[in-house]
C-alpha cells in the first residue's frame, strides 16, 4: 500500500487561478484539481492520500472545509483548515460539520506562527478531539514567514501537547535540515518526506541517517502535490537503499497505522 501524506487540492476555480502563481516560489507541476489529483494517484500507484485544505484567512475557513469534506473517502482522507483569528470552538465546529479527520497548518500561507498561543490552544483542542495535525515546517517564504514555522517552535508545540498526533513536513525543516536535526529529528513527532521540487536533490546518505536516527517506523511519505510529481518522489524513496520493511513502512504502512487507514 502506498499512502501520500501531502496532497494539496482546491476547487476548480481556485485551482485555475493558482496556475499563474508560484507557491513558495515554485510552479505547479499539476492542475491542483480534485480530478487531477485522483488521476495522478492512479498513474503513480497511490492507494490513498491526505487531501489538504489550507484557509489562508479566517473568512475562508468554513468554505475550505466544506470543499475538503466532499472528497471521496475511499481514496482520500480529508484534512481541513483552522485559523487563529477564529475562536477555538468555531474552528472545531467547521471541522466537525464537514466530517474532517484532521488539520493542515501552514505558517507560510496562513500567516500563523507555531509559537502563537492561539495556535497552541487550537492544537490542544484538536488533540482532545483525536484529530491529527500535519504542519509545514521550515522555510519557503520571506524571513518573517520562515520564522513562523521554524523547527524549534514545532518541537515546543509537540512537547507542550504530548497527546497531539503531529506530522512534521519536509523532515521537520524545509531548507533548514540542520535545525530539523537539532530540534525535531529524534523527537516524538512523525516526520514526512516531501522536499519540492524533488527529494532527489538531497543527499541520500544524510536522509537515510535521519530516517534511522528518528526511527523508520515514524517516517511517512509525502509528495507535496501539485508542486512535485508523486511518481518521481516514490522512486526517490526507493532509491535511498532502505530495507524492504523500512521502505514499505515509509511509503504507506506507517501512515496507515498512525491514522487507522484500512
Amino acid at each position: 500500500m502506498i499512502v501520500d501524506a501531502h496532497m494539496h487540492v482546491w476547487p476548480d476555480h481556485i485551482a485555475d487561478a493558482m496556475q499563474s502563481q508560484r507557491p513558495s516560489g515554485m510552479p505547479l507541476r499539476f492542475d491542483g484539481k480534485l480530478s487531477g489529483l485522483l488521476r495522478t494517484m492512479d498513474e503513480s500507484g497511490i492507494d490513498k492520500g491526505l487531501a489538504l485544505g489550507v484557509g489562508i484567512k479566517a473568512s475562508v475557513v468554513a468554505r475550505t472545509n466544506e470543499f475538503i469534506g466532499t472528497v471521496p473517502r475511499d481514496r482520500l482522507v480529508p484534512m481541513g483548515t483552522v485559523h487563529p483569528d477564529l475562536p477555538v470552538e468555531e474552528n472545531i465546529k467547521y471541522l466537525k460539520d464537514n466530517g474532517i479527520v484532521g488539520v493542515k497548518l501552514h505558517p507560510l500561507f496562513q500567516a500563523l506562527s507555531l509559537s502563537d498561543p492561539r495556535v497552541r490552544d487550537i492544537a490542544a483542542a484538536l488533540a482532545e478531539e483525536g484529530m491529527p495535525v500535519i504542519s509545514h515546517v521550515g522555510s519557503g517564504g520571506d524571513e518573517e514567514a520562515n520564522e513562523r514555522g521554524n523547527p524549534a517552535a514545532l518541537r515546543t508545540l509537540a512537547d507542550d501537547i504530548p497527546d497531539l498526533t503531529l506530522i512534521a513536513c519536509h523532515y521537520g525543516g524545509y531548507h533548514r535540515l540542520d535545525d530539523a536535526e537539532e530540534h525535531v529529528v529524534g523527537s516524538r513527532v512523525t516526520l514526512e518526506t516531501s522536499w519540492p521540487p524533488t527529494l532527489a536533490d538531497l543527499d541520500k546518505e544524510r536522509l537515510v541517517a535521519i530516517i534511522r536516527r528518528h526511527g523508520a517506523d515514524r517516517v511517512v511519505f509525502g509528495s507535496d502535490w501539485p508542486m512535485a510529481d508523486p511518481a518521481a518522489e516514490i522512486a526517490a524513496i526507493r532509491e535511498l537503499g532502505l530495507t524492504k520493511d523500512e521502505e514499505d513502512g515509509v511509503l504507506g504502512g506507517n501512515l496507515a497505522r498512525l491514522l487507522g487507514i484500512a
